[in-house]
């Protein structure tokens, strides 16, 4: 199994110890028990662990319900990366797809995404509410819910693509009154594609030591710690 990156759902393969070991450092919140986690994935964030544990956040029914914790790599029962739950296409049969309509808007998003990928460097994926939902199958989304799109590129994008995909946030929300938060992932963090496009270069670079404020989102010099996960979100 790859090293889980940031934004892969992760299921436990033992939750209630987990939950055990948990208590003996910093106890879970009430709603985080070990029969929520048999059914729920916990998220990979980013941070650092000179043990090598993975860092990752518990997410429950409610915004209010989240908590950051830390994952010992053999708990490690599956992993779906956002690139696995978009191919999936778990929109198209979702029970609530004509209520949703983030749902609705990603049957025409997905088509462009998918043709315009194929010509490029780089893949796409789900992530957030509407990626955990589909991938989990509990339903956390309400009528208003966003799209968290998450663009993994190992080489710079070019400003036509990343025009591109500015126009595609502005056609969901015009045809679909959806926001599209679009995220890039570099090899070494993550960014959002308004601010690379607000500022024409400076960016904040989320990295696993911490924000970084740069030009170059792909500069090797922000390259992840060796004692910590690999990859970008």
């Amino acid at each position: 199994m790859d090293a889980p990156r940031p934004h892969d759902l992760i299921w436990l393969g033992d939750p209630h110890a987990f939950v055990v070991e948990c208590a003996l450092g910093a106890a879970l919140p009430t709603w985080a028990d070990a029969a929520w986690l048999a059914r729920a994935p916990v998220v990979v964030r980013r941070d650092r662990d000179d043990a090598g544990r993975i860092p990752v956040g518990l997410r429950g029914i409610t915004r209010a319900q989240r908590h950051a914790g830390w994952l010992r790599s053999e708990q490690c029962a599956r992993v779906v990366t956002p690139g696995e739950v978009a191919r999936q296409a778990g929109w198209r049969d979702h029970p609530r797809h004509e209520k949703i309509s983030a749902l609705q808007a990603l049957a025409g998003i997905s088509r462009r995404l998918d043709s315009r990928a194929a010509a490029g460097h780089w893949h796409w994926g789900l992530t957030g509410a509407v990626g955990f939902s589909l991938a989990s199958g509990i339903d956390v989304l309400h009528a208003g819910s966003d799209i968290d799109l998450l663009i993994t590129a190992s080489a710079p994008l070019t400003h036509d693509d990343m025009q591109w995909m500015s126009e595609l946030a502005a056609l969901a929300q015009s045809a679909h009154g959806v926001r599209l938060d679009i995220q890039i992932a570099t090899p070494y963090g993550g960014f959002a594609l308004a601010e690379r496009l607000r500022t024409g270069g400076r960016v904040l670079l989320k990295t696993d030591r911490g924000p970084v404020l740069c030009n170059d989102p792909w500069d090797p010099s922000h390259a992840p710690h060796p004692s910590s996960i690999s990859g970008a979100s």
